[in-house]
């Protein structure tokens, strides 16, 4: 038996359906009801995001929230017909169990100060000072997610790397290669000379593609065409290994249009340029947390793509 008359899915920020139904949430209770800047329609942050969208029974959207790689919740929008039936909570609950199923050890946010009863039943407690926002004070809160372990434990190094020109990149790029253990997730539009073509990286493919049972090595390409006609060495290589080295190619427009690049290792680094072209991004060695809402993204969209047999030796 059906006990609320909405569900919650999740959201794709890279679909226009779902940004724009995002969006337009916040356009109206948060910009609209609530008066705050216009800048809090989106933000760079929502690319990266966990987005979780309430729809009625009608599939109409009628709130939403987000969860960023800082572990922050943020952006919850509920329509106000719709205020006072549990859709904020069951959004706020949602997002928490994403976040303990990230394995982080805590979420935090910024409440208004009248709401910080209603988050209080949650189990969220203040975690600094009162602050103002657009002429109305908030409290930052936060909620610890599993118990701590005996003893006093010094808080991780994520392993901030720099990502901020080629030579930079490049660097990180080597240093995740060298990182992994048995798997790889590789997002890019266009394989070019610039990308996994040294010795070295190729030498760390091979080694992680070698490296026994569980090795696996995931490839999304956008332009495959170009791959087999330059004759890219990642190609004749995962051609040799091509049980270990899967390659697909996006063929749903959302995705196609993401022109993201990045790479994920098996013990929590990240490469993530938003333009591919661009050699400007973020990384870091051992981020779980950072790294979690792009493994999401990434297996959403792997799942979306064809396998790409035009890359297969003698394309059999």
């Amino acid at each position: 038996m059906k006990l609320e008359p909405f569900h919650i899915v999740s959201g794709d920020w890279s679909r226009d359906g779902d940004r724009e139904a995002v969006r337009q949430l916040r356009r109206m209770v948060l910009i609209d009801g609530l008066g705050l800047p216009a800048a809090w329609e989106f933000d760079d942050g929502d690319p990266l995001a966990l987005h979780l969208i309430a729809r009625d029974d009608a599939d109409c959207p009628i709130g939403a929230a987000r969860l960023t790689p800082d572990q922050r919740i943020s952006r919850i929008a509920v329509l106000p017909t719709w205020q006072g039936q549990g859709v904020g909570t069951a959004l706020l609950r949602q997002l928490v169990d994403r976040a303990r199923v990230f394995g982080w050890s805590e979420v935090l946010l910024d409440a208004p100060a009248e709401l910080v009863p209603f988050y209080a039943r949650e189990g969220f407690t203040p975690c600094g000072e009162l602050f103002e926002t657009a002429g109305r004070m908030h409290q930052p809160l936060c909620r610890t997610l599993q118990a701590a372990s005996a003893g006093v434990r010094e808080p991780r190094d994520p392993g901030l790397l720099p990502a901020d020109d080629r030579q930079t990149v490049d660097a990180s790029r080597r240093l995740l290669l060298a990182d992994a253990r048995h798997t790889l997730a590789i997002h890019l539009p266009m394989l070019d000379g610039d990308h996994f073509a040294s010795a070295d990286e190729l030498a760390e493919l091979r080694r992680v593609a070698t490296s026994g049972r569980g090795a696996r090595i995931r490839i999304l390409l956008h332009d495959t065409g170009a791959a087999l006609r330059d004759g890219h060495r990642l190609v004749a290589l995962a051609q040799r290994l091509s049980s270990v080295i899967q390659i697909r190619r996006p063929v749903e427009e959302v995705d196609l249009a993401n022109r993201a690049g990045w790479l994920l290792n098996d013990t929590g680094g990240y490469l993530f340029l938003p333009d591919h072209d661009r050699p400007q991004g973020r990384a870091a060695r051992h981020d779980r947390a950072g790294q979690a809402p792009l493994v999401q993204q990434f297996d959403e969209m792997w799942e979306r793509s064809v396998p790409a047999t035009e890359l297969q030796a003698l394309g059999l």
